[in-house]
């Protein structure tokens, strides 16, 4: 027995950059177990599975070590994979998750995520966080993720975090933010307590960050980069309780994966 999957580069208009992530167009579920051994055999930030229920699709996300609740770039990856690949019809596609409906339009050559944002709340910063980043921290904001802003583009260039201190922090991962030079803001994420030290390109963290920058700009559209080596661009828009993260997707690779029939 064979399984078809699809590598994808998403919030890219170029191979070998912005965010990698398999799909696997799926007629039934697959054992948890067995999705979780696949995610880690590709060892990406994300491999997502899909199945048809209804009108939509639903979506699960695994990082090489976990379940999670909630990805943009695979989501991204995934439309695209269904538009070209499965000739999946419309201008939009319907996706359920753990996280509620998702939809994904198509603009031109670019792909949009339609997400809920993410609320969070200010925190205390602590000296411990500071001693993890190796940096001075303006304001923490905590929920899901732990979102942190400093003081300028080259702050966030220049982390170099300590991964284990960074994985005993509360939520699934830490956002660092500031005001960019060429865009209205940037970040990094870094998330080693699910099994990715760095994320290089992140749809999901933009739930918090485009509500934070929308705010303190005073702007509804924001163009946002993520500056991790491989980097990547994100044209979003913030409407009422929504967000539109807009990028485009590269098709990298095609293969198949091989299970024993026992």
């Amino acid at each position: 027995m064979y399984l078809e999957f699809h590598q994808i580069d998403a919030f890219s208009d170029r191979p070998f950059a912005g965010n990698p992530a398999m799909v696997y167009r799926l007629d039934s579920w697959l054992a948890d177990s067995l999705m979780q051994q696949i995610a880690a055999e590709h060892n990406q930030a994300e491999t997502a599975f899909l199945v048809k229920e209804g009108s939509a699709w639903h979506i699960r996300w695994f990082t090489p070590t976990t379940e999670i609740p909630l990805c943009g770039h695979a989501t991204l990856a995934s439309a695209k994979v269904l538009f070209e690949l499965y000739d999946e019809p419309g201008e939009a596609i319907d996706f359920t998750c753990q996280s509620g409906a998702l939809r994904v339009t198509r603009e031109g050559e670019r792909l949009v995520l339609d997400f809920p944002t993410a609320e969070t709340v200010e925190v205390p910063v602590s000296a411990a966080l500071e001693q993890a980043l190796g940096l001075a921290v303006q304001t923490a904001w905590q929920g899901n993720e732990l979102m942190v802003v400093v003081e300028s583009e080259q702050a966030v260039r220049a982390c170099q975090p300590d991964l284990l201190a960074l994985a005993k922090l509360p939520g699934l991962g830490v956002i660092v933010t500031a005001p960019g030079e060429r865009h209205d803001f940037v970040s990094r994420y870094f998330a080693p307590g699910i099994g990715i030290d760095e994320d290089p390109v992140t749809g999901s963290t933009h739930c918090c960050l485009i509500p934070y920058w929308a705010s303190r700009l005073g702007k509804q559209e924001l163009s946002a980069y993520q500056c991790s080596k491989r980097g990547g661009e994100l044209h979003c828009r913030l409407q009422g309780e929504r967000v539109k993260i807009a990028g485009e997707a590269v098709l990298v690779a095609s293969g198949r994966l091989y299970l024993s029939e026992a």
